[in-house]
């Protein structure tokens, strides 16, 4: 009888324990998708949230390609119910692309040709962005031009800022590139 007390008792906590730890995953996992925007952009799935501490400079080594443009800030993206974005390059030859070499801290801003555009010398920062007012991390270039990193990773990096010029009067502010190389 004691042995059967003992059981059941040793059942009931060990469920309640169960329960509690089920309730702290789920509970963990809302919180981690609140954070996370997910969409398509010209047939490719991603996610964007952002970064939650200092970008390893390494990450932004490459050529990347302009894929998605979204006419508004980051925080209008994260409330947007249709993030999903177009984007049509204007490039004959090519696509739009950026190339970072992050060893020499210097990237060619986005362009059509690797011959176009000339070498800018940059920082990556980690801390209150000038323009932004918030702490993130941001490139500086050319002493007081600033481009907000939301999120870089193998595959996709986003970046907020004035990339394009000739996109900027449309109210684009928001960039998706995909990593070429």
């Amino acid at each position: 009888m004691k042995k059967m007390i003992f059981l059941a008792s040793a059942v009931l906590v060990l469920n309640s324990c169960v329960v509690r730890t089920a309730t702290k995953v789920v509970s963990g996992a809302v919180n981690i998708g609140y954070k996370a925007v997910k969409g398509t952009v010209n047939g490719i799935s991603w996610a964007v949230s952002k970064a939650k501490g200092k970008i390893d400079e390494d990450r932004l080594d490459g050529t990347w390609k302009v894929v998605g443009v979204y006419k508004g800030s980051f925080e209008d993206f994260t409330k947007d119910l249709n993030p999903e974005s177009t984007f049509s390059s204007e490039c004959t030859g090519g696509f739009d692309q950026m190339i970072f070499k992050a060893k020499k801290s210097k990237f060619k801003p986005v362009h059509c040709n690797s011959d176009e555009e000339d070498w800018v010398k940059y920082s990556l920062e980690f801390g209150k962005n000038p323009i932004t007012k918030e702490k993130e991390n941001y490139i500086e270039y050319n002493s007081n031009n600033y481009i907000s990193v939301i999120d870089v990773n193998s595959k996709t990096m986003v970046l907020e800022g004035n990339l394009m010029p000739k996109l900027a009067f449309s109210g684009a502010k928001l960039y998706l590139l995909e990593k070429v190389k």
